[in-house]
C-alpha cells in the first residue's frame, strides 16, 4: 500500500497541525486538516467532514489522505518522467457536451438542438464558452500539457454568417425554420462565422500561451441540422463535399497553430448509436421501429453502415485535401479517433475464440482496415453481403494510409459467446455479428464495475488491444485519446460523496500503467487524454452520468470543485520521483484549490 496527502492550501484554524495518515479508502473517508483525536470524537461520520472543515476553518481546499492498492512497488512508483520524453498528457472534451451556446451566434443548431429540447441539452452545457480561461488554468495548475477538443460545425459555418448583424437571431431561426423551412448551417455557400473563428483564435492562443497543445476534433456527432433536413446528414453522399468545405475552413483559419487534427470521434459510436438503437443514443436517433418506441424511423440492419461509409469517405477526402493543400507548409498532423472495447472468449472453445475476434473486428476492424488496407475485414463482408457499401477503386486509394496516427478511445472489455441464431427479417448491426456478450464467466465479473452501467475497470485489456493494433496494424503512432469512467452521483447526495471519486483514481492508475507496459513492448503511443476534464453532457444520459476530473455543481452556478482524482492526476503529473518518496505535498507545490470552500 502507498500512503499519500494531498493538502493544497494554507489555512488560518489549525496552522501547525499535522494531516491524518492512514484513513483508508474503503472507509470511503474525506479527511481534513486535523488531528485523529479531534475526528475520533466524530466517530469518523461520512458526512460530517464539510462541517468539521467548517469548524476549523479551513475554506479554500479539499485535502485528502488516501491509501491506493498497488500490485507491484513499481507499480505504485509510476508517474509522467517514467514515459517518454515529449509524451503528451491532457484531458479531452467536445462542443456540444460542454460549449453549445444556442443564440449566441445566430444559428448555431446541431441536430441535437432539435432531438433533446424537451429534456436536458447541450445549450449551456458547462459554459466552456464563456469560461474557458478558467477550465484553462485548472488544466495548467494540473500539469497538463495538451487538450483535445472538438469544433461545432454550425458555429463555424452557420446558415446566417453573411447576414446583417442587427437581425435578431431570434427571428430569423423562428422564420427560416418555422415559416420557409430552411436551415443550411453546415454548408459554406451560408459564409463562415467571424464570431466562431474569433472564438476558436483565443481558445487556441490561450491553450498555447499555457503551455498546452491544442488537438482538434472535426466532427464529434453534432450534424448540422440543416445538413440533416436537406438531405439526410451521413445518410447521403453529400456529405463528404460538404464535410471537406467544414474542413478546409478549419486547417486554413487554425493549421498554422494546430499541429493535430482528428477528422471523427468514434465513428463506430455514431453509427451505432444514431442509426441502430446503440447502447449510448446518439441524435438523429434513428433505428428500426421494432427496436425502440422513439426511433425517429430508420433500418438497423442498413443505415449504420451507410453513414459509416460515408464518415470513412469523409475522412479521406479531409486527410487528402490536407496533405495536398496545406500540410507541407503547417507542419501538422492528422489522424481519427477510433473506438474499442477488448473481448475475450467466454470459454475455451473455438467457437468462443472466434467470437471473440469477431467481436473485435466489427468494433475495431469495420473503421481500422479500411484506412490501413482500403477494404472492411473479410469477415464482415461475409456475414452482411450486399448491406454492407462497396469502395470504388479510387476510393480506397484514397483511404490507405490516410492517417499519420491513430487515435484510441478505450473504456472497458467484454466476455464474447458464439450465437449463430440469425433473424434475416430483423437484420441488425448487432446481431450481425453473431455472438452475444457478457461481463461476468463462470458468475465472476471480468473487473469491478465502476459507476452503475457498462464500464468494467480491465486495464489488462487496454494493453491488449495496444498490442493488437501494433501487431495487426503495422505498428502505427497511436494517441490514447479517450480513457476514463464516470459515476453515477444522485444530485440529492452532498457534494462530499462526488468528489471522493477513488474507483476513478484506481481506473487512471492501472490504465496508465498498462499503457507504460505497452510502450515498454514497443508500442508508440505517443500521448494519452483523460475523458473528461469536467462533468458535462453526456448525450443521451444527460448530466446524470459523471466522467469528469473536476465536478460541476449544476445548481450553483456550474461552479468548478476538483475531484479527488484531479489531485491525484496533478500528484502523477508534477512528481519526478516515485510517490512513496514524496507523500507530503505542502501548498507551495499543490496549488489547486477549491476556492467555494
Amino acid at each position: 500500500m502507498i500512503t499519500f496527502t494531498v493538502a493544497p492550501c494554507s489555512f488560518s484554524g489549525i496552522q501547525g497541525r499535522r494531516p491524518i495518515d492512514g484513513i483508508s479508502v474503503g472507509e470511503s473517508l474525506l479527511t481534513v486538516h486535523a488531528s485523529p483525536e479531534e475526528l475520533s470524537a466524530f466517530k469518523y461520520p461520512r458526512r460530517g467532514n464539510a462541517g468539521l472543515r467548517r469548524q476549523y476553518n479551513c475554506r479554500r481546499c479539499i485535502p485528502f489522505t488516501l491509501k491506493v492498492s498497488a500490485s507491484s512497488s513499481k507499480a505504485s512508483s509510476l508517474n509522467s518522467s517514467h514515459f517518454p520524453s515529449h509524451f503528451m498528457f491532457g484531458t479531452a472534451s467536445s462542443a456540444y457536451q460542454c460549449n453549445f451556446p444556442f443564440f449566441n451566434s445566430f444559428l448555431l443548431v446541431s441536430s441535437w438542438a432539435e432531438l433533446v429540447k424537451d429534456r436536458s441539452n447541450g445549450d449551456v452545457a458547462v459554459d466552456s464558452y464563456n469560461r474557458y480561461q478558467e477550465d484553462i488554468e485548472i488544466m495548467k495548475t494540473m500539469g497538463f500539457n495538451a487538450y483535445r477538443f472538438s469544433f461545432a460545425w454550425s458555429r463555424l459555418l452557420p446558415s446566417n454568417a453573411n447576414l446583417p448583424s442587427i437581425v435578431s437571431p431570434l427571428y430569423i431561426y423562428l422564420f427560416y425554420s418555422k415559416v420557409v423551412g430552411w436551415i443550411s448551417a453546415g454548408k459554406l455557400s451560408g459564409g463562415v462565422n467571424k464570431q466562431g473563428v474569433d472564438y476558436y483564435n483565443n481558445l487556441i492562443d490561450s491553450l498555447l500561451s499555457n503551455g498546452m497543445q491544442p488537438f482538434v476534433t472535426l466532427f464529434h456527432w453534432d450534424t448540422p441540422q440543416g445538413l440533416e433536413d436537406e438531405y439526410g446528414g451521413f445518410l447521403s453522399s453529400n456529405i463528404v463535399e460538404d464535410f471537406e468545405d467544414y474542413a478546409e475552413v478549419c486547417f486554413r483559419e487554425f493549421g498554422d497553430r494546430v499541429k493535430h487534427w482528428i477528422t471523427f470521434n468514434e465513428p463506430w459510436t455514431f453509427s451505432s448509436g444514431g442509426y441502430a438503437g446503440g447502447p449510448l443514443r446518439i441524435a438523429p436517433f434513428r433505428c428500426s421501429h421494432w427496436q425502440l418506441d422513439d426511433s425517429t424511423g430508420g433500418d438497423s440492419g442498413t443505415e449504420p453502415y451507410v453513414t459509416a461509409h460515408h464518415q470513412l469517405l469523409a475522412h479521406a477526402a479531409a486527410v487528402n485535401l490536407y496533405r495536398l493543400k496545406y500540410q507541407a507548409t503547417q507542419n501538422g498532423v492528422i489522424g481519427i479517433s477510433n473506438v474499442s472495447h477488448w473481448f475475450l472468449p467466454l470459454s475455451d472453445s473455438k467457437e468462443d475464440e472466434e467470437a471473440a475476434q469477431r467481436a473485435v473486428e466489427f468494433m475495431y476492424g469495420w473503421f481500422m482496415d479500411p484506412i490501413f488496407h482500403g477494404d472492411y475485414p473479410e469477415i464482415m463482408k461475409s456475414y452482411i453481403g450486399s448491406r454492407l457499401p462497396q469502395f470504388s477503386s479510387h476510393q480506397s486509394d484514397l483511404l490507405k494510409g490516410s492517417f499519420d496516427f491513430i487515435g484510441l478511445n478505450y473504456y472497458t472489455a467484454s466476455y464474447a459467446s458464439n450465437h449463430p441464431q440469425f433473424d434475416p427479417q430483423r437484420p441488425c448491426m448487432f446481431s450481425d455479428r453473431r455472438l452475444k456478450l457478457s461481463d461476468e464467466r463462470n458468475g465472476v465479473l471480468i473487473g469491478p464495475r465502476v459507476g452503475s452501467g457498462w464500464v468494467y475497470d480491465y486495464p489488462r485489456g487496454f494493453e491488449q488491444l495496444l498490442n493488437y493494433t501494433k501487431t495487426r496494424y503495422n505498428d502505427p503512432v497511436i494517441y490514447i485519446t479517450e480513457n476514463g469512467v464516470y459515476d453515477s452521483t444522485d444530485e440529492s447526495s452532498p457534494k462530499e460523496e462526488a468528489l471522493q471519486d477513488v474507483s476513478r483514481v484506481s481506473y487512471f492508475q492501472g490504465h496508465l500503467e498498462a499503457v507504460h507496459n505497452a510502450i515498454k513492448k514497443g508500442v508508440k503511443v505517443k500521448g494519452y487524454f483523460a475523458w473528461s476534464l469536467l462533468d458535462n453532457f453526456e448525450w443521451s444520459a444527460g448530466y446524470s452520468l459523471r466522467f469528469g476530473l473536476v465536478h460541476i455543481d449544476f445548481k450553483n452556478g456550474l461552479q468548478r470543485h476538483p475531484k479527488l482524482s484531479a489531485f491525484w492526476f496533478q500528484n502523477f503529473l508534477r512528481q519526478n520521483r516515485p510517490i512513496e518518496n514524496s507523500l507530503n505535498l505542502s501548498s507551495q507545490n499543490l496549488q489547486l484549490v477549491d476556492s467555494t470552500y
